[in-house]
């Protein structure tokens, strides 16, 4: 009797497993960004003032879209409308240290970012909502933690999928986040 419950218990099991539908690749695939840039790759640092070096400041996770052909700001992005930075869930940047956007302290932890972009500028907010999709819960007026206005400018390339990637700066680092033709520096001093 033993043997047989376990030959239709493994027979069930076998069917379920067969049976999983499993999702495509979606078309706005997940990455990170880091500051420092080597942070994810501090294991592999030959002493520990280098894995010292490259602690982890901040990280952002984020979707990418792709432009496929299509006309991004203005367009798809529309300006003066908030876009919730990249595609699907809202972007979500983590502060391992404490932080000064603009002229506010944002203490360690995790935040959403949020743009309302322009042609010439966009105005990026930092939420404390979190775990959102999109930007349609999203209420400027009660979860904004901090907002900074920096310009628009134009890259020098076409950006084919929506980027954040993290440039040294004097103070701390300049977050940038670039698409199509357009790109912006997010001053964060740490």
């Amino acid at each position: 009797m033993k043997n047989l419950f376990t030959v239709a218990t493994l027979t069930v099991l076998m069917f379920t497993t067969e049976a999983q539908q499993f999702p495509e690749l979606d078309a706005s695939p997940m990455d990170a960004a880091y500051y420092p840039p080597r942070a994810a790759f501090r294991t592999f640092a030959k002493t520990e003032e280098a894995k010292t070096a490259d602690e982890p400041v901040i990280r952002v996770i984020y979707s990418r879209p792709q432009k496929k052909g299509r006309e991004i700001f203005g367009e798809l992005v529309k300006y003066g409308e908030v876009w919730r930075v990249g595609a699907n869930e809202a972007t979500e940047v983590l502060f391992f240290k404490n932080v000064t956007i603009g002229s506010t302290k944002l203490d360690i932890g995790r935040y959403t970012i949020y743009a309302v972009p322009q042609e010439n500028e966009w105005e990026v907010h930092f939420s404390s909502d979190l775990d959102l999709w999109g930007h349609y819960a999203f209420k400027p007026e009660e979860s904004t933690l901090a907002k900074i206005t920096v310009p628009s400018q134009k890259t020098e390339e076409i950006v084919e999928a929506f980027t954040i990637l993290f440039e040294e700066s004097a103070e701390g680092t300049h977050m940038i986040m670039a698409w199509d033709d357009r790109m912006v520096r997010v001053p964060i001093l740490i």
